[in-house]
């Protein structure tokens, strides 16, 4: 069972930047994968980036340049910087990890782009 506690959401104004984090009960070496999703009410749960055990990522076309996920292994965290936000990036963003063939998910933090 892995734990996934994201903190860092808010309500931000468009052309603003904010930085979602999140913490893994287990060593991030030990995961075969963390990232992000988002969802906005009444759509599916969209992948936002994933980032693997190797350092590859995958982005979203809609955050490339945008987003950047990066690492602290020490502190098992990983961290969502989002820059030039949209209010089209307004949804609930949900840490994600793959371990040993199972997927978790954290409850989810509320990020809101609006003027």
């Amino acid at each position: 069972q892995v734990q996934l506690l994201e903190s860092g959401g808010g309500l931000v104004r468009p052309g603003g930047s904010l930085r979602l984090s999140c913490a893994a009960s287990e060593s991030l070496f030990s995961l075969d994968a963390m990232g992000w999703y988002r969802q906005v009410p009444g759509k599916q749960r969209e992948l936002v980036v994933v980032l693997t055990s190797r350092g590859s990522t995958n982005y979203a076309d809609s955050v490339k340049g945008r987003f950047t996920i990066s690492r602290d292994s020490a502190k098992n965290t990983i961290y969502l910087q989002m820059n030039s936000l949209t209010p089209e990036d307004t949804a609930v963003y949900y840490c994600y990890a793959h371990y040993r063939q199972y997927d978790y998910w954290g409850q989810g933090t509320q990020v809101t782009v609006s003027s």
